[in-house]
């Protein structure tokens, strides 16, 4: 079953218009890719889970990295919050996991190349919820017990915040080029951590 499917958020229906709509649209094929690349995983099993988890986190930390470099804190106020490498880092830890985080491809982020690296690491959430629910029924209580990461920011609404934010915020068509330029490349970082494991 695709996560493209499942992770869709059921209030895109209500209007695709907008830089949302075209970050969705521009980036459908790369989620489709990164979404076959992850069934081929049981995560029910130690062994998968830790390589997703490693995964994960080798495209995670740098991206992170990355829009704090960028002073991500000064465009999103509750950046603190929506930070995940620590998280992923003690599921990690919790699995004897390693992290190598990867090198990037991408330039340094300016504001539109930052809202476009956040909107696949929030959405990306939406997918964490029904990975949750895989995980979770793993016969391995080590691995129910290492979701940090999926359940991170669970009922604070911080996709919707991030959509508001991002309809808010003033884009020109170049702008909005850059966003996608910046989305695709950080589906690109995960697609390439999920094939090196």
């Amino acid at each position: 079953m695709s996560l493209a499917a499942i992770s869709d958020d059921p209030l895109c229906a209500v209007g695709t218009g907008g830089i949302r709509g075209r970050l969705k649209v521009t980036t459908a094929a790369d989620h489709h890719a990164l979404d076959e690349r992850l069934s081929q995983l049981d995560l029910t099993t130690t062994a998968h889970y830790r390589r997703f988890l490693c995964a994960s986190a080798a495209a995670l930390l740098p991206l992170e990295e990355a829009l704090d470099n960028a002073g991500v804190a000064l465009v999103i106020d509750d950046w603190a919050e929506r930070r995940r490498t620590e998280a992923i880092r003690a599921d990690l830890a919790d699995l004897d996991g390693t992290i190598v985080a990867m090198g990037l491809p991408m330039r340094t982020l300016d504001r539109p190349a930052l809202f476009g690296t956040l909107y696949v690491l929030e959405g990306s959430r939406l997918g964490a919820a029904y990975l949750l629910r895989v995980v979770t029924a793993s016969a391995d209580p080590r691995v129910r017990r290492a979701t940090r990461y999926l359940r991170h920011g669970t009922g604070l609404g911080l996709w919707r915040s991030f959509l508001a934010q991002l309809a808010r915020e003033r884009t020109q068509p170049d702008d909005e080029e850059r966003m996608i330029a910046s989305a695709r490349e950080a589906f690109a970082v995960f697609a390439k951590a999920m094939a090196a494991v």
